[in-house]
């Protein structure tokens, strides 16, 4: 089956493997035949440990602060402003008119996306603006 050679304390062995069932093995060696008993060292396996960080406690309550964040309403396309509806303070609903704009020969009306308060309005009538210009700010 297979052949080794090995050397222990300066002496030569030549070492048949001829067969082996189970944890016995038959062998020769230099010429002498043995039925030798097979030790196998029995190795961990190499799982890998998964280490999950501690979560924390759910938070109870939420914090609401006032105001909220601020919604940024940004021109659609280059062109003009022709017309402001609203101003600073006022209160509107989702689909209000906020401004008109001409954009490539057209009037476009801009409208509220949802419902707020108009903070700043950052452009005026006749003033050119480009693409994705903030024009109004809302809570």
């Amino acid at each position: 089956m297979k052949n080794y050679k090995f050397t222990i304390s300066g002496n030569t062995y030549e070492v048949d493997i001829l067969e082996v069932e189970g944890d016995i093995a038959k062998i020769e060696v230099n010429g002498t035949s043995y039925m030798v008993e097979i030790h196998k060292e029995v190795k961990q396996a190499k799982t890998p440990t998964l280490v999950r960080p501690v979560l924390k406690e759910p938070q109870k309550g939420i914090d609401k602060k006032e105001g909220g964040p601020k919604v940024e309403v940004k021109a659609p396309l280059p062109g003009v402003i022709l017309e402001l509806s609203v101003k600073p303070g006022d209160h509107v609903k989702k689909g209000q008119k906020l401004l008109v704009m001409e954009a490539m020969k057209m009037e476009n009306e801009i409208k509220a996306e949802n419902d707020g308060e108009i903070v700043t309005i950052k452009v005026s009538q006749g003033q050119s603006v480009l693409q994705d210009e903030v024009l109004i700010e809302m809570n």
